[in-house]
């Protein structure tokens, strides 16, 4: 049990680290949060935004990952 929950700490600690680059590095992705799909509603002083494009291929790209992780 202990070198499963011992690979499950390195990847979440992998992730968290990948997700931080990007945090880093979002400036330089100019697509990042402005894709097509994403959901933007400005009514005077208030705006929602919504990046629904962006977080559905966030969320493929980490599915395929965790299935390649998998095998």
């Amino acid at each position: 049990m202990l070198p499963t929950f011992g690979r499950f700490l390195v990847f979440t600690g992998l992730l968290i680290a990948a997700i931080g680059l990007l945090l880093i590095f979002s400036d330089k992705i100019p697509w990042i949060g402005r894709l097509p799909g994403d959901i933007l509603i400005k009514r005077g002083k208030w705006t929602f935004y919504f990046p629904l494009a962006t977080s559905i291929i966030i969320s493929l790209l980490i599915t395929l990952l965790l299935n390649l992780f998998r095998k």
